[in-house]
């Protein structure tokens, strides 16, 4: 880059990781039977279009899901932790109530350059991430960031609730966003509404040595769907008018792996076929921050994302939050 070019941001690597315990949803409905919970792998599939998530091992926390994405996504990137000089990390589920996972990322890593925290919009975290890294970047605040999601859900969810303990699954996605002459990530935009606030939450909270409140998840599936159908193809529009483009220059829709009919409707309201979209939920779940960097990351590695192709990428979760990323790939 010359002194005087305008700066921006791109992608230089992707990177991924899943807890190698696997659960089919026949080893879920068996472990609810136990607890007097009925359900099947058909009621999960017609409704979600889930049929296998993965859990963390006792021991294992968003720290160490989150490193060995970041690895990865420097190895692709063909970058060393002194190159680095931004840590973000989107997550829920951080390993302690401070520090944030990303210090604790950056001394697993070897990186002591930089800042380094964690953002915190649930399913939205990692677009929205990608966002102030690009503009951190873009001001001159940092050269080169690793954005990362990671999550472990599997610590949060109420396995009396069958609504929701069959949707979430644990893992991590992270990319490099470096530096560029010309836009990587072309445009973006980011919402919040809290009057919807208490539709999908965790409402617990540590005070005096205690829990206060509940440690576990609550959502309202109907409201959160409700919502979710409308802000995503919106934002989507938004974002692709921010950078004079169209439905057609979309090569890839990469949103949120939250519930296949979601994704199905935002591809619909898009003019996008089936085939454009990058579908991981029926094999992950929803993993919350790390849904989008982990599709990404697959893509990338089965050779359907190539460089030049134009991807969307979209998120929804609690707060209410919602945004999308158009990328340059």
């Amino acid at each position: 880059m010359t002194s005087n070019a305008p700066r921006f941001s791109r992608i230089a690597g992707t990177g991924s990781v899943l807890p190698p315990r696997r659960l089919s949803n026949d080893d879920l409905v068996r472990q609810l039977a136990a607890r007097g919970i009925e359900t099947s792998d058909a009621w999960i599939v017609e409704r979600t279009g889930i049929r296998a998530r993965h859990f963390v091992d006792d021991g294992v926390n968003a720290s160490d899901l989150a490193a060995q994405a970041a690895r990865q996504a420097m190895e692709a990137a063909g970058v060393q932790p002194t190159q680095i000089d931004l840590v973000i990390v989107a997550t829920s589920t951080p390993d302690m109530v401070f520090p944030s996972v990303a210090c604790l990322v950056q001394r697993k890593l070897g990186i002591h350059n930089g800042a380094a925290f964690d953002v915190q919009a649930v399913c939205s975290g990692f677009v929205y991430g990608l966002s102030i890294a690009d503009a951190m970047i873009r001001a001159g605040s940092a050269t080169r960031a690793l954005v990362i999601g990671a999550e472990v859900f599997s610590r949060i969810l109420d396995f009396n609730d069958r609504t929701t303990c069959v949707l979430f699954g644990d893992g991590a996605g992270a990319v490099v966003l470096e530096a560029a002459d010309t836009p990587g990530i072309v445009a973006s935009e980011l919402h919040a509404d809290g009057r919807h606030a208490d539709i999908l939450c965790t409402p617990g909270t540590v005070s005096g040595g205690q829990v206060v409140g509940s440690p576990l998840l609550t959502m309202d599936g109907q409201a959160v769907f409700k919502l979710a159908v409308g802000v995503l193809a919106d934002v989507a529009h938004s974002v692709l008018a921010k950078a004079g483009r169209t439905e057609a220059d979309i090569d890839w829709l990469i949103p949120h792996q939250a519930n296949i009919r979601i994704m199905q409707s935002t591809a619909k309201r898009l003019k996008l076929a089936a085939d454009k979209v990058i579908v991981t939920v029926d094999q992950h779940g929803n993993t919350s921050a790390a849904s989008v960097p982990l599709a990404l990351d697959a893509g990338v590695r089965d050779g359907r994302i190539r460089r030049g192709d134009t991807l969307m990428l979209e998120g929804v979760g609690g707060g209410f939050t919602w945004g999308a990323v158009l990328v340059d790939f």
